[in-house]
């Protein structure tokens, strides 16, 4: 689930997940804020850094190493649940979950599709965002997910690549733009 909101994303792919999981289907739910780069990383050039928003908030390499490579394994299917504590700022210490065959992979997040991620998921939803939209959910002037989210739209053209695009603007009221079973 791609979005610019943490939350917007997150409460969908719970959603999603809470219903795949009753049909009976086994879930690895993963979001990729539990695998935020450590603080030093993240805030190296200070907190209103649009391009390391984009580029160095996450630790887009270990989610790749730590859930992505290790799903796709088919000698043994495994994934870390999440990696750092954003709190504390400290590894988070989960253990290694191992996943039954048929597991479904549901992360949510910002910037899913990014080259570093290409490829690595089956189907990927985009929650799409108009300017004012986007604005509501970051009023402050200083917070750089905005702008690191317009370099994104930008730079990866989620909405062109999405198997799904979801007009959120208002979230209870979304509105399914295009699906790769629509044509």
């Amino acid at each position: 689930m791609d979005s610019a909101a943490d939350a917007d994303g997150r409460g969908l792919a719970d959603v999603v997940a809470g219903m795949l999981v009753s049909r009976g289907r086994a879930v690895a739910r993963v979001k990729s804020g539990d695998f935020l780069a450590r603080r030093s990383v993240r805030l190296e050039h200070g907190p209103a850094d649009v391009d390391a928003a984009f580029e160095r908030w996450v630790d887009w390499a270990a989610l790749q190493r730590e859930v992505l490579a290790p799903l796709a394994d088919p000698t043994g299917p495994r994934w870390l649940p999440r990696l750092r504590d954003a709190a504390s700022d400290r590894p988070s210490r989960e253990p290694v979950r191992v996943a039954v065959p048929g597991t479904v992979l549901v992360v949510d997040g910002p910037y899913l599709m990014r080259w570093e991620l290409a490829g690595s998921f089956d189907v990927v939803a985009h929650l799409d965002l108009s300017a004012g939209a986007l604005g509501r959910r970051f009023p402050d002037p200083g917070d750089p997910r905005p702008g690191a989210w317009r370099r994104y739209l930008a730079e990866c053209h989620p909405a062109a690549r999405a198997d799904l695009v979801v007009r959120y603007d208002h979230p209870d009221r979304p509105a399914v733009v295009r699906s790769s079973s629509s044509g």
